[in-house]
């Protein structure tokens, strides 16, 4: 097994053809995550982890299934696996370590968004509420605060986000309530993450937020894309305009 460099990527992405994910798309394009593969010159088999994800495609291969990076730094990698013989990798490999559960993947449908609803999600919002572009002092709030530490946690510093990122949040007063960032980026677009904080959540926090981000990437000409953790994140999602494709398996594993 090998680690896979970023100006050697294009060995792998055959690999990965057709797999319509954009945190693949990050790692082979050299935006953001690591890759590995079994060799170097025909690899056969590769992984590559982004964030908290991990996908693995190719020849199913025992050595990447038991490959968690020492400095992983969620408590849980979540391992997405090509087609079945993977998806049994993983489970003989870990046993009764894992947990096994869907995920919803939304269709990429670039001309779907309507400007005008999403201007009036961000109009509706009560006024007690501020909506504001993430900035350094915000982009430093979101990481004390455990429900809101994913919003930006994939840029390391400030200037990365400032480079690569964007996103908006909810203040309710001084506190910072829910926000809509870039999970990850690739050359065409971002990976949405959105959290709010559970005692305000169901007051549209999150519509507005997200409706605010999606119109920044239309203006930008970067695509917005959307992958649900649950049937609640599916429903904003079309609410926004996006449109459910699939469901896909998902394993949690510890990562240490």
């Amino acid at each position: 097994m090998i680690e896979v460099k970023k100006e050697e990527m294009d060995k792998i992405a055959p690999l990965f053809q057709g797999w319509d994910e954009t945190l693949i798309w990050s790692c082979l394009q050299g935006y953001m995550g690591k890759a590995w593969a079994r060799s170097g010159e025909k690899p056969g088999a590769a992984q590559i982890i982004t964030g908290d994800f991990c996908f693995f495609a190719g020849q199913p291969d025992d050595e990447l299934i038991k490959n968690i990076p020492g400095n992983f730094p969620s408590e849980y990698i979540l391992m997405i696996p090509e087609n079945h013989k993977w998806a049994a990798g993983i489970e003989r490999i870990y046993k009764s370590r894992y947990e096994r559960f869907m995920r919803y993947a939304i269709k990429k449908e670039p001309g779907v968004f309507d400007r005008k609803s999403l201007g009036c999600y961000i109009e509706n919002l009560s006024p007690e509420y501020a909506v504001k572009s993430i900035d350094e002092k915000i982009y430093l709030k979101t990481r004390r605060e455990s429900w809101s530490k994913d919003l930006c946690s994939q840029f390391s510093t400030y200037a990365d986000y400032e480079r690569y990122g964007m996103g908006f949040a909810v203040f309710h007063g001084d506190k910072l309530v829910s926000g809509a960032s870039s999970y990850t980026v690739y050359r065409d677009g971002i990976e949405i993450e959105i959290d709010t904080r559970e005692d305000y959540r169901r007051k549209g926090l999150a519509l507005a937020c997200a409706s605010r981000l999606i119109l920044e990437c239309l203006d930008r000409k970067l695509y917005p894309s959307w992958d649900a953790a649950n049937r609640e994140s599916v429903a904003l999602a079309e609410k926004l305009g996006y449109h459910f494709e699939k469901e896909y398996v998902t394993y949690a594993v510890p990562a240490r």
